[in-house]
This record gives structure tokens, C-alpha cells and sequence, in this order.
């Protein structure tokens, strides 16, 4: 019979097992990989630009931090959504802009301000019914359909009040205002709420159901997914749909956060998408990435904007810096794919020569 000391250490030895267990079915999930990594990159930003300025980890600034980032994670979910199809989605920005504008145009008229993001919100809606359609039915390139939408999208924005920015959407918009931006929950602003239950639905969406498998599926390879009876035009279509809805309510916050609406509302906001999808481990070829990822993208992109900014680093080194993120970012996804393929191909006619 053993010892005391041998069940304990029997014990122990049971419990390190099972850790390793519970790690290896962690990281063996499709895109954890590089989550992990890009987590540990982000703790060290956070180490570096505390140590740079301890006003870095006040409670101000992560306050203001986690609003800065919102924004950016809840673009990133659509973009991400539409990445796994293997296309990309440029209008996100100009969405933007439309629900900007669209919304705060009409607050300004003295329309109710929940019927206003409604209207908003189904225009902006149309646009990725309509990017969904361009790239599934008509087979354009995605880059081409959806810089075609973003030029239509800034169009409409700019023209929704006759080519001017809106005045103030007054107090009457002040309960939108709160709702959206300046309301507090539990000591957390709204913005930051908003973006949690975004993330908390779509990755419930994209890893728990039918809709999301069929996602990974026309992204891994659409040929193959149409063979197994998905409908591919639909599910591209819904990517679409997602990325539009996620850009609308950025642009309800932007007009809560500024108070009027701007033609310029949601400016390169498709680049920062791209950024937050892409650091996160989503890859541009599609089939591969998670919302988890995203929502450490996004962090990393707000962590170095506003950790360059504290650093007195100016608006152009910090575009320069993120800028050469995503180009590495990029092209280790394309690197480690190419990779793999190869692994794969080799494995495969090895097994043959056996035989």
C-alpha cells in the first residue's frame, strides 16, 4: 500500500496530466496558436509602455483605453466574419459614415432618435445584402465589389445632408448618446458593454452553430462546401450582412461620441478591421481564425495607439508602426499556410511511395 507521500505524489502526477490535457485541447482548437502568441506580445506592450509612463495603467487611461478599443473589436468581428469566407469587405468604413451621417441627419430634423438608428441601420444593412450579392451571385472579386460599395457608401454619407456635416443632434439625443457612448454599467462605459455582447453572440454564432461551420467550410474550400450541400451564396451573404450591422453601430457611436454626424466618420476604419482580424490570427485565405482572436487584435492595435501616444510619438510613426504590424502579420499567415500545405502534400505522397 503506498505511502502518504507516494498518493500525493500520485496525485499530483494525475493532476499534471490532466493540465496537460486540458492544454493541448485548448491549443489544438483551429487559430489558438497565434492567439497565444499575440496575447503574450500584448502583455509585453502593456510592461513596456507601463514602464515608459506609469500613468499608463491609471484608471483613467483604461478607462479611456477600453473605449478606444470597442469600436475597433465590434468592426473587427464583421471583418473577421468575412475574412473566414476567404473575401474581404472595404465598405466598412463607409458604412460607417452612412450610419453617421444617415442617423445624425435625421436627430437633427427632430425625428425620434431610435427611429432614426432603425432607418440607419436598414440602410446600412442593404449595403452588405448588396456586397453579399456582388461577390456570391455576380462572382465579382470582393476587393473590387466592395471598393465599389465604399466609394457609394462615402457618396451617400456625404450627400444625406446635402454635402455638409450635421449640426448638433441635440438633447433630445441625449438618451442615444448615453446608450451608446457616455451611460455608465457597473463602473464601465456602455461602449464597452455593447462591444462584449456583440463578441459574446457572434462567437456563440460562429463556434456553436450550423452557420458558423458553414463559414470555416466556404472559406477552407467553397468548391468542396457546395459538394456537401451548403449554400455558399448564403453564407457569404450573411458574413456580409454581419460586417454591415457591426459597422452601423460603430457609426451610432461615433455620432454619440462627437454629437453630430461627419462625412468623414469611419475614415480608414476598413484598414483597422483588417488590423484587428489579422493580428488576431484570421487569416486572409480563409477557413482559420476565432473572435477571441480578434478581440486581442483589437486590443493590441488600441494598447499601441495609445501607448505611442503617451510615448509623445507622432500620428505618423504610430500609422508607420501598426502599418508594418499587419504587412508581418500577413505575410507569417501566408508563410505558415504555404507551410503546412506543403507538410500535408508530403505526408500524403510519402504514405503512397509506402504502399
Amino acid at each position: 500500500m503506498p505511502s502518504v507521500k507516494g498518493r500525493a505524489e500520485m496525485r499530483w502526477r494525475m493532476e499534471s496530466k490532466e493540465s496537460k490535457n486540458v492544454m493541448k485541447r485548448i491549443l489544438s482548437i483551429r487559430g489558438m496558436g497565434q492567439v497565444v502568441t499575440v496575447t503574450i506580445g500584448l502583455v509585453f506592450l502593456c510592461i513596456i509602455f507601463g514602464f515608459l509612463n506609469p500613468t499608463f495603467f491609471s484608471g483613467r487611461n483604461i478607462g479611456n483605453l477600453l473605449r478606444q478599443i470597442a469600436p475597433i473589436l465590434i468592426i473587427g468581428i464583421g471583418q473577421s466574419y468575412v475574412l473566414i469566407t476567404g473575401n474581404i469587405d472595404l465598405s466598412i468604413g463607409s458604412v460607417v459614415g452612412m450610419s453617421a451621417m444617415i442617423s445624425a441627419t435625421l436627430m437633427t430634423k427632430g425625428m425620434n432618435p431610435w427611429i432614426c438608428v432603425v432607418i440607419a441601420l436598414i440602410a446600412c444593412l442593404m449595403v452588405g445584402f448588396l456586397n453579399g450579392l456582388l461577390v456570391a451571385k455576380c462572382q465579382l472579386p470582393p476587393f473590387i465589389a466592395t471598393l465599389g460599395t465604399q466609394t457609394v457608401g462615402r457618396g451617400i454619407a456625404q450627400i444625406a445632408n446635402n454635402n455638409y456635416n450635421t449640426n448638433a443632434i441635440g438633447e433630445g439625443a441625449n438618451g442615444f448618446r448615453n446608450f451608446f457612448y457616455y451611460g455608465k454599467v457597473l463602473g464601465i462605459y456602455n461602449t464597452v458593454w455593447i462591444a462584449l455582447i456583440l463578441f459574446l453572440i457572434f462567437d456563440f454564432l460562429l463556434s456553436k452553430t450550423r452557420t458558423g461551420r458553414y463559414l470555416y467550410a466556404v472559406g477552407s474550400n467553397k468548391e468542396a462546401a457546395k459538394l456537401s450541400g451548403v449554400n455558399t451564396m448564403s453564407t457569404v451573404m450573411t458574413a456580409y450582412v454581419v460586417s454591415s450591422f457591426c459597422a452601423a453601430v460603430v457609426g451610432f457611436s461615433v455620432t454619440a461620441t462627437a454629437g453630430m454626424g461627419s462625412m468623414d466618420a469611419g475614415n480608414m476604419y476598413e484598414t483597422y478591421a483588417v488590423v484587428a482580424s489579422v493580428i488576431g490570427g484570421v487569416s486572409t485565405l480563409g477557413g482559420q481564425g476565432i473572435l477571441i482572436g480578434t478581440v486581442v487584435g483589437a486590443s493590441i492595435w488600441g494598447v499601441l495607439q495609445n501607448g505611442l501616444q503617451f510615448a509623445g510619438a507622432p500620428v505618423a510613426i504610430r500609422n508607420i508602426v501598426i502599418g508594418a504590424i499587419v504587412v508581418i502579420s500577413v505575410l507569417l499567415d501566408v508563410v505558415i499556410r504555404r507551410g503546412n500545405l506543403i507538410m500535408k502534400r508530403a505526408k500524403v505522397f510519402g504514405g503512397k511511395e509506402s504502399l
